[in-house]
């Protein structure tokens, strides 16, 4: 009769690859999820030049333009993501199949280390977008002008 650790032997390898594989995609899902001009970069900058003695930044005056539409450009495109995350998957499914990278992990902690991860990333960009009012997503019905539908 077969052992149980020989049947399991080709997926050894899996955990450490797959940790690995996850932190990236989670890497990728951040740089997507981000604007490709970040307010709060611009702003420290706007303070990092003040503090450094330069022209101090006289406010742009304010009117009705300023509330116009201005489309949500990603700091990773769409197509980049899935291409990255797709040659990442690959990847991680050859990187598998090789015993160098069988390095004996404990699973358990990986998997609690990578959910308080997420869970921390996702608050601060969640934040952040609240903060600077902007959402990469479409939720809802879209708004229909000029006919009836």
């Amino acid at each position: 009769m077969t052992d149980r650790k020989e049947l399991l032997t080709p997926f050894c390898a899996i955990n450490l690859v797959c940790y690995a594989h996850a932190i990236y995609i989670l890497n990728l899902l951040l740089a997507f999820l981000q604007p490709r001009f970040d307010p709060s970069l611009e702003a420290d900058l706007v303070d990092d030049e003040i503090e450094n003695g330069g022209a101090e930044a006289t406010p742009l005056p304010t009117s009705a333009k300023d509330d116009e539409f201005r489309p949500f450009v990603r700091r990773l495109p769409e197509w980049s993501f899935w291409l990255s995350a797709t040659r990442a998957t690959i990847l991680a499914l050859v990187a598998s199949m090789f015993s160098m990278f069988d390095v004996p992990v404990f699973w358990p902690i990986l998997v609690m280390y990578f959910c308080v991860l997420f869970v921390l990333t996702m608050r601060r960009q969640i934040q952040h977008m609240i903060k600077y009012k902007y959402i990469p997503f479409d939720f809802g019905r879209k708004a229909r002008y000029g006919g009836k539908h």
